[in-house]
């Protein structure tokens, strides 16, 4: 029989006295009570993401799976999930990254005790999200600019309201890329390696998402990444 949902897959080796954690949240679907069990796409485009934290020495990285394939309305099953997982990891630092639904998942389970940074990519966002789950958080959103599936302009609109209650909140559109983060994948696996690393203390503090966190408002809520091609 297969294992119960949700749950927290490993990716590599998790160290048995991590000095950080990641959870990466796939996409999804709006409404959709299918199982999520089933690996689909969405599940393997972020992969390449964790596989690429995976390789760095204390730290260890999980893909959440959830119950249910939709976000279902006002249910936000996506979100309970992740709230739900988060509650099983204790004592050390710990990094959000989700993709499209994941993305808004990981955002409004960022309120976690031992959550430090967040990272959203391509998130859909509605206008209903809330942001005071946020606070003390570091918050890294991105948007491709030929994005056809999520609206770009609500993930600036959540942006600029998240630093009413953070002042760690930059925002990079990715030139010359959709939602399926494909074309310039490097650009993207870059940029989430990068925050994750610098915000977890594994690493330096990349230096154009911090000059970007300290913009004032709208600056660093826009930053282009890459070259449109």
């Amino acid at each position: 029989m297969p294992e119960s949902l949700p749950r927290l897959d490993p990716v590599g080796s998790v160290p048995a006295d991590p000095r950080a954690l990641v959870v990466v949240a796939h996409g999804g679907t709006s409404k959709s009570r299918d199982s999520g069990e089933r690996r689909r796409l969405s599940y393997w485009r972020m992969v390449p993401f964790a596989a690429a934290l995976a390789r760095t020495p204390g730290l260890g990285v999980y893909m959440l799976r959830y119950r249910h394939r939709g976000w279902n309305g006002a249910a936000r099953d996506a979100a309970r999930d992740a709230q739900s997982m988060l509650a099983t990891l204790h004592g050390v630092p710990v990094a959000l990254v989700g993709h499209s639904m994941g993305g808004r998942a990981v955002l409004h389970a960022a309120g976690a005790p031992d959550v430090r940074a967040v990272a959203a990519l391509a998130p859909w966002l509605d206008g209903t999200d809330p942001v005071e789950q946020l606070a003390g958080r570091s918050v890294l959103i991105a948007h491709g600019d030929r994005e056809r599936m999520t609206d770009p302009r609500e993930s600036l609109a959540y942006a600029i309201r998240a630093r009413a209650v953070t002042d760690r909140v930059a925002r990079f559109d990715v030139l010359g890329d959709g939602h399926a983060m494909l074309r310039r994948a490097g650009d993207w696996h870059g940029l989430v390696t990068r925050f994750v690393l610098g915000e977890l203390g594994v690493e330096p503090e990349d230096p154009a998402i911090t000059n970007a966190m300290r913009q004032p408002t709208p600056g660093g809520l826009e930053v282009p990444l890459g070259a449109s091609q």
